[in-house]
């Protein structure tokens, strides 16, 4: 749910400086901050955390000033990107590079490794308004290569707007959705605003080759199949239309073999349920199934195989549960070597 970051009005506006961080100073990072002397003061920020996220809505009728200088950054190291979705009014931003001006419906963002200046302006009818996330710039490079070594503009696209659509109502639930899920959604949107950040500027994309679209459908076939026990070149060949000498041709240029390819994505797969996942919600035997063993042994065998611990001792480990043997709650497989012979 969220709540007031700060509300500035004429009785508090100087005290702006020590407000806008919040009561904790957790928000955003060590940096000049003021508004206009006017003679209508109203500023008011909302906040909804989601894990190490904020989203944050600013609506002011006064013009704001933001600064980060090199002494700030020498006193504060915090590595933090600033996601900017800009509503209404105008956003001036300033650095060594020079000036640019974000309009309603343009998408920058920010680091706090180097220095800038942003105004914010008020439109026509006297309102300026942002939608801001802040984000580790660790955790962004998960969904941005791109170096935001000083600042990034990108052109409005469809996966901006979805982006904003998702953060908007995130922001504005009142409490019905958890935290878990919350901050779910958010990655989701990162993920957006990362796609959105690799398709800039590319007027045409990219061509794909015919092998390429071949090896996207042979690995969409492979997904929706991956249950399957008895899933082989055979059928994988046939469900695609090519031959089972050019699946492998395709599959030796992507630096792997058909064996390789169904077993680290069945793993996976098992893996990242395991991790999300208790003994009363599914079995380990239910998760192996699931993924396409023949039985839960192989499974398990495999498993340890490749990640050094079995699957009952790594989901102890990921979900911080009780150790199910204790209770009887779910059974521990013995590795037992099985010779999955659909994949020879």
């Amino acid at each position: 749910m969220a709540e007031t970051l700060f509300a500035l009005d004429r009785d508090n506006y100087r005290e702006c400086q020590s407000l806008f961080r919040g009561k904790r100073e957790q928000e955003y990072y060590r940096g000049d901050y003021w508004v206009e002397d006017a003679s209508e003061v109203d500023v008011r920020a909302e906040r909804r955390a989601a894990g190490p996220h904020s989203i944050i809505r600013i609506r002011s009728a006064t013009r704001q000033f933001f600064r980060r200088t090199r002494q700030h950054i020498r006193e504060d190291g915090t590595d933090l990107c600033v996601l900017w979705f800009v509503k209404r009014g105008r956003l001036v931003f300033s650095n060594q590079c020079g000036n640019q001006v974000a309009q309603p419906g343009d998408f920058l963002i920010t680091r706090s490794m180097s220095p800038f200046f942003i105004e914010c302006d008020p439109d026509e009818n006297g309102l300026h308004e942002v939608l801001n996330v802040t984000v580790p710039t660790h955790l962004l490079r998960t969904h941005i290569v791109h170096d935001v070594a000083t600042s990034l503009f990108v052109a409005m696209r469809r996966e901006l707007v979805i982006a904003e659509n998702i953060l908007s109502e995130v922001l504005a639930d009142e409490g019905v959705t958890a935290e878990d899920l919350a901050r779910t959604l958010v990655e989701a949107a990162l993920s957006a605003v990362g796609h959105a950040v690799r398709q800039n500027g590319a007027a045409v994309p990219a061509r794909q080759t015919v092998a390429e679209r071949r090896l996207e459908e042979v690995l969409r076939f492979i997904e929706i199949h991956l249950s399957d026990p008895t899933m082989s070149t055979a059928t994988v060949s046939r469900g695609c239309g090519i031959s089972p000498r050019y699946l492998s041709f395709l599959l030796r240029t992507s630096g792997t073999s058909f064996s390789e390819l169904i077993w680290q994505q069945r793993l996976d797969r098992a893996k990242e349920w395991l991790a999300n996942s208790g003994p009363d919600d599914i079995s380990i035997s239910e998760i192996a199934y699931g993924v396409g063993f023949k039985s839960p042994a192989h499974f398990s065998r495999m498993f340890k195989r490749v990640f050094a611990v079995n699957p009952r001792e790594f989901r102890l480990s990921a979900t911080g549960g009780n150790d199910p043997a204790q209770g009887g709650a779910e059974p521990h497989f013995e590795c037992v070597l099985e010779v999955p012979t659909t994949l020879q």
